[in-house]
């Protein structure tokens, strides 16, 4: 039997730890996206777009169960938890970045690349070396230099690291899922259409969950469906690529249900990557941007609270999340006074 990478309680923590960042690091980048569409514009898009950013919240919610469960803290307000964009997730650094950006052919590149069916294609090895000093997100967080291919690789390592340490803590007559089981959020607190949370007590339970994480991010077993008969994330983003509705019994790549209307022209040009250093000091722009950061501050505190022991809070967690949007509308919407054809985007810059 092959050794896992995770056999420390230690370990297991501290993927858990860097899964709930990874997880949320898809939302800034879905969120600017979807909000830089013109309002009445692009319906499919904005409903797939919509669509995945709560089920990353469902994601979020499953691995701090998971975390919980073991005995863990979620923690989302601590210092690097929001990464500076661009930043590179899941892979190394002859593949893509993360951006901030608007909605546009290269976004929609990038939204597939996160979601990325797990399997290296051809001879390219499972895991890559990565260049010193960078911050990569499905990387192992123990391991320098140590880089995996997709999230679904990474949860792959982590479902191991589980099933070792789960026989190894039986042998020695303990208990692995020893956390306290009023931290877990149960399908009561959260539910989205693609599915609910899963409270996690067991072994059977925490890879229930994780694997949720990597069906709806994939596909399953190669295919276009999640376990709930939901298209994958990769999936719903394709259709996007090709125009092109899936529908029950199509192949991967080959969609063949109603068209699907694009257009990457009905979007607000906002400034990629943008910083408050981009805007003047003491102006409008730049209190806009310091409004919006310290309200997703907020949504982060709000929802560690919800993971550490108040799990009725997350009951408005997903309406926080949107309730943003205004926020964000503030700033979108507004042309960069000093770069024509350049509009404001939130940026993410937390004080942390």
């Amino acid at each position: 039997m092959t050794t896992p990478r995770i056999t420390s309680l230690e370990q297991l923590h501290s993927y858990l730890e860097a899964a709930l960042q990874l997880e949320h690091a898809t939302i800034p980048p879905y969120l600017t996206a979807l909000y830089s569409l013109h309002p009445g514009s692009n319906a499919d898009a904005r409903h797939i777009l919509r669509t995945v950013a709560v089920e990353e919240m469902l994601h979020l919610t499953l691995v701090a169960n998971v975390l919980n469960a073991v005995g863990g803290r979620p923690d989302l307000t601590k210092p690097g938890f929001v990464p500076r964009y661009p930043t590179r997730l899941p892979d190394g650094e002859v593949d893509f970045e993360v951006d901030l950006q608007a909605f546009s052919p290269e976004a929609l590149t990038t939204c597939l690349n996160i979601e990325r069916p797990g399997e290296a294609p051809g001879n390219t090895p499972r895991v890559r070396q990565r260049t010193a000093g960078q911050h990569l997100l499905a990387a192992s967080p123990d391991e320098p230099g140590m880089q995996y291919y997709s999230i679904g690789e990474f949860y792959q390592a982590i479902d191991g690291g589980l099933r070792y340490l789960h026989r190894e803590y039986e042998q020695e007559g303990k208990q692995l899922f020893a956390g306290d089981p009023g931290r877990q959020i149960t399908p009561e607190y959260f539910y989205s259409g693609g599915g609910e949370a899963i409270p996690v007590t067991d072994l059977g339970s925490a890879l229930r969950a994780l694997n949720l994480i990597a069906e709806q991010g994939e596909g399953l077993g190669g295919g276009i469906y999640d376990d709930e008969s939901e298209l994958s994330h990769y999936y719903r983003f394709q259709q996007i690529q090709l125009r092109q509705y899936y529908q029950k019994d199509d192949e991967p790549g080959h969609p063949s249900g109603p068209p699907l209307e694009v257009d990457f022209n009905a979007v607000y040009p906002v400034l990629k990557n943008a910083r408050l250093a981009d805007y003047p000091e003491g102006s409008e722009l730049y209190a806009a941007a310091e409004e919006f950061n310290a309200g997703y501050a907020d949504f982060l505190a709000h929802l560690t609270r919800a993971y550490t022991g108040e799990p009725p809070a997350l009951l408005e967690g997903v309406t926080r999340m949107f309730r943003l949007r205004d926020d964000i509308n503030r700033l979108i919407r507004n042309p960069l006074p000093d770069r024509p054809g350049v509009h404001a985007a939130p940026t993410f810059e937390l004080a942390q």
